[in-house]
C-alpha cells in the first residue's frame, strides 16, 4: 500500500522552488528556498509574521522577481487573499461568476455554469444574497469559491481565515477538508497557525525568521494525528514551536 507522502510524490509537481533567494536592497528576506508540490496536495508554509511567506507568494505569481534560483509552475494559479474583496454592489453568484464575466464569458451562462458548486461549496441558497447580509466565515466561502471558479489547479491561499474568531476559524477549517475532498486542486497555503498547518496539511515547510530558511519538512500522516491521539499532535506541535 502506498504511504500518503508516496501517493503525492507519484504525481506530477505543480509547484517548484528551487534554491529561491531575494533580497530587497541590502535585506534579505528568502535565502535558498525550495519548496515543491505535487498534484491533488495540499502543502503549507508556515512561519512567523513577516518572515517572506507572501513573498514566496509573490514570486509563483511574478508579482515581483528573485535574485536567484529557479521557479517552476506546472498549470494555471489563482490567489485568495485574507481580505475576501467581495464587491458590495454585487450578488454573491455575481461575485462568483466574476472572473468568468471576466474571460467574456455572458453573464447569465457565468451564472449557470458556478451555481452547481454552491451546494458542494455549502453556500446554497446564498446566490441572491449580498456580501453585507452574510457572515465572516460565510463571506470567506464566496471567496473562496470564486478563487476555485477563477482556477481549480493551483490555489494559493494567503492565511484565508487569519481575520475570523476561533470558533468560526476552526469551523471554516473542517468546511475546507471536506470541499478539498470533492475537488482536486492543488492547494498551497501560508499561515503563522500551528494548528492550522497539521489539521489541513499532507506536508508542512517550516520556514525562520528573516533571512527566511527551510528550517524542516514534516508530512502530515492523518492516520496517526487525531482527536484519538492527542499525544502525537502535542509531539508535532512542540517540534515545530522549537523550530520558529
Amino acid at each position: 500500500m502506498l504511504t500518503q507522502m508516496n501517493f503525492y510524490h507519484n504525481k506530477k509537481v505543480k509547484v517548484s522552488i528551487e534554491n529561491v533567494s531575494k533580497a530587497y536592497k541590502d535585506i534579505e528576506v528568502l535565502k535558498d528556498i525550495s519548496i515543491d508540490v505535487h498534484e491533488g496536495e495540499f502543502v503549507s508554509i508556515l512561519g512567523p509574521s513577516g518572515c517572506g511567506k507572501s513573498t514566496i507568494f509573490n514570486i509563483i505569481t511574478k508579482l515581483t522577481d528573485y535574485d536567484s534560483g529557479k521557479v517552476n509552475i506546472n498549470g494555471k494559479y489563482s490567489y485568495m487573499y485574507q481580505k475576501d474583496l467581495l464587491l458590495p454592489y454585487k450578488t454573491i453568484i455575481d461575485n462568483v461568476s466574476l472572473p468568468l464575466v471576466l474571460k467574456k464569458e455572458k453573464k447569465s451562462k457565468a451564472r449557470s455554469m458556478v451555481k452547481p458548486y454552491f451546494e458542494v461549496f455549502g453556500l446554497s441558497g446564498y446566490e441572491d444574497k449580498y456580501p453585507s447580509e452574510l457572515s465572516g466565515g460565510m463571506r470567506q466561502r464566496a471567496n473562496f469559491l470564486r478563487t476555485f471558479i477563477n482556477s481549480n489547479d493551483i490555489m494559493l491561499l494567503d492565511e484565508p481565515f487569519g481575520a475570523l474568531d476561533s470558533l468560526t476559524k476552526t469551523s471554516m477549517q473542517k468546511w475546507l477538508l471536506d470541499v478539498k475532498k470533492k475537488v482536486n486542486s492543488t492547494i498551497l497555503l501560508i499561515t503563522h497557525d500551528i494548528d492550522e498547518a497539521i489539521m489541513l496539511s499532507n506536508r508542512i515547510y517550516v520556514i525562520s525568521k528573516k533571512p527566511s530558511i527551510v528550517k524542516k519538512e514534516f508530512v502530515i500522516d492523518s492516520r496517526k494525528l487525531n482527536e484519538d491521539n492527542l499525544e502525537n499532535i502535542i509531539k508535532l506541535k512542540k517540534e515545530i514551536i522549537s523550530l520558529l
